[in-house]
């Protein structure tokens, strides 16, 4: 059995706009499982994405009410694998650094913070980070991750 994820992080979005419903239509929608990495920025948008299932931690830009129902990080039991949920802190430089030593025996770390998308395996644990679907975006482009979790882990980012 596959269990098909829709990641989202750093949208910073105090309202669901259009853009926002046209992502989740397009890409999540059909999703057994949305994530998001952080920096939500409202609960309207929260409970936009629950309309799926959910899980969600908060960043560091979350008002007190998305701190409040938002974990700052989880791991998640997802079929054979454990998965990683944080939204990391500080400079980007160092930053996949600083989130790895939170984590022990997972499978995957999803995390965001830099809104640059990150797709990669260290040491047998995929680090996946979707860039910002709304947010801000240093080289111009909007992202969101796509995870399917199978007899193995397939992860792709998805430019918007």
């Amino acid at each position: 059995m596959k269990i098909r994820i829709g990641v989202l992080s750093d949208t910073h979005l105090r309202v669901v706009t259009s853009a926002l419903q046209e992502i989740y239509d397009a890409h999540l929608s059909e999703k057994d499982l949305i994530l998001h990495a952080g920096d939500v920025v409202s609960m309207e948008v929260v409970d936009f994405l629950c309309k799926r299932p959910f899980q969600g931690v908060h960043g560091n830009m979350d008002p007190v009410e998305v701190k409040e129902a938002l974990p700052r990080k989880k791991v998640m039991e997802l079929g054979p694998y454990r998965v990683g949920l944080i939204h990391g802190w500080g400079s980007a430089r160092g930053l996949e650094d600083r989130i790895w030593r939170e984590f022990g025996n997972v499978d995957v770390i999803v995390y965001g913070h830099s809104h640059e998308p990150a797709n990669h395996v260290r040491e047998g644990v995929l680090l996946f980070n979707p860039g910002t679907a709304t947010g801000f975006s240093a080289a111009g482009k909007h992202t969101i991750g796509i995870l399917e979790l199978g007899d193995t882990i397939h992860s792709e980012i998805v430019t918007l």
